[in-house]
């Protein structure tokens, strides 16, 4: 098996010249990086196109924009968060003053997926660098043309030392995973973030799991049906489906079903056209192991939107099956497709009961008018993120971290989030040297009775 050994020795070299815990070295690489970016947005659009023929507008704005703004954000706001912070201290500690002092775990691996291969490379990168770390970063082998742009891209503003990228496969992540990394970043699927989490308890190496699962989507009979349908259609068919936190079943209240899916109906034709299979715009399905996978589902439930395929080009138009039950083959993992499951309730607590038997979700959207209803989904269930009223969305602010719960992931990111993921929060107490409290010495005369009464 190939040894990456060496390069890991070369970054640790370089971080202990300290060169990148230096906050003017941390910015010029963000701004390094976002320069880069923007000099190669054609070639990247172009790349993913190659691999999964996503439109120049899916390219630019789920995956290069994004981006953009992050490092744009973090660049603003890495003074403050790099800023040792005061913290209050307790009257026990009289004459001392408490800090938190947040500093780079050293050198990280990041493991990204094929569904937003530079989005989801890149945005982790953000937080280790500006948390001034070095880092490893292993692009999926799925999608081998943006793979390559990011891999010719790197070396060109960053040394081996300070950031690396290693193309492979899964023997490749095999190879990086028996290095002995400060701390590892994986974005992918559950059964492969298990073997993530196995192999950094061997180093006891922290880690950050952004996983995944069947995100559900409730809307109920308040909601606003038609704007609900065109947020709902987007939020799942962007990407062909394939997105961590698309929504990944609907939950319909009864009263409403049937209204909601003609909106949901024109919702599709709107953004897709009448053949969706004819869009040279619709992305594709990665490969053509996952394309038999989410087809083996169509014949779940009762077909009602949708169901034609295109095997040459690995396209699944926008399918939505109704007649579903939690037995059904596609209840039981999560689908990572344009097909779309419909379960539906009478009342709140049956939907919140159907989540709660069902493992921790990456997201939840409801759609709903009642704040009443808006909190007992939100204090009841259990989840990473999500939104009310709207799909996906969450996952562009900066302001708030992403990440799931439990089974759905391990830690968040994005903004600050990034920041603190990737940095040690270290605790300092500095004790003043005037004085000196005799209540911690056991020779203090009566000292528990005087203890005592100083803390009561």
């Amino acid at each position: 098996m190939v040894t990456y050994s060496p390069i890991l020795k070369k970054q640790q070299s370089f971080f202990r010249t300290e060169k990148t815990k230096d906050l003017s070295f941390r910015i010029d690489a963000l701004e390094k990086l976002r320069s880069k970016i923007k000099a190669n947005e054609q070639p990247l659009m172009d790349a993913l196109r190659t691999d999964l023929n996503k439109s120049e507008f899916d390219a630019y704005t789920t995956e290069i924009m994004i981006v953009l703004e992050e490092i744009k954000f973090t660049i603003n706001h890495l003074q403050s968060w790099a800023k040792p912070r005061k913290v209050k201290t307790p009257i026990t500690h009289i004459g001392s003053s408490s800090y938190i002092y947040p500093e780079p775990y050293g050198v990280t691996l990041i493991i990204a997926p094929w569904n937003y291969p530079f989005q989801l490379a890149v945005a982790p990168l953000i937080g280790a660098i500006a948390a001034g770390n070095c880092a490893v970063i292993k692009p999926s082998e799925l999608t081998p043309t943006t793979s390559e742009v990011f891999a010719k891209l790197i070396p060109e503003i960053f040394p081996e030392e300070y950031i690396a990228v290693v193309q492979g496969g899964v023997e490749t992540s095999q190879a990086l995973l028996e290095e002995k990394f400060d701390y590892i970043f994986f974005t992918g699927s559950v059964p492969v973030g298990k073997v993530i989490m196995e192999a950094a308890a061997k180093n006891l190496t922290p880690v950050t799991l952004e996983l995944g699962g069947k995100s559900p989507c409730i809307v109920h009979e308040d909601a606003n049906l038609k704007l609900a349908a065109k947020r709902i259609a987007w939020g799942k068919f962007v990407n062909a489906g394939q997105t961590c936190v698309a929504p990944d079943y609907l939950y319909l209240h009864k009263g409403i079903k049937a209204r909601f899916l003609q909106f949901f109906q024109k919702a599709i034709k709107e953004l897709y056209g009448e053949k969706p299979l004819e869009n040279q715009n619709f992305t594709r399905i990665v490969s053509e192991r996952h394309f038999q996978r989410l087809c083996s589902f169509l014949d779940n439930g009762e077909l009602l939107i949708g169901g034609n395929t295109n095997q040459e080009r690995l396209i699944i138009e926008p399918t939505v099956l109704t007649e579903i039950t939690w037995e059904h083959p596609i209840m039981q993992d999560e689908i990572f497709g344009p097909i779309l499951p419909v379960l539906e309730y009478e009342s709140i607590e049956d939907a919140i009961v159907g989540i709660d038997n069902h493992p921790k979700p990456l997201a939840l959207y409801l759609f709903s008018e009642s704040e009443s209803i808006q909190k007992k989904v939100l204090n009841q269930i259990t989840f990473g993120g999500g939104c009310i009223n709207d799909t996906v969305y969450h996952l562009g602010s900066p302001h708030l971290p992403f990440g799931g719960v439990g089974t759905s992931g391990i830690g968040s990111y994005h903004g600050k989030g990034s920041f603190d993921t990737f940095s040690h929060e270290k605790s300092i107490l500095k004790q003043t040297t005037r004085f000196d409290l005799p209540f911690r010495y056991p020779n203090l005369k009566d000292g528990l009775n005087k203890i005592k009464k100083f803390i009561k």
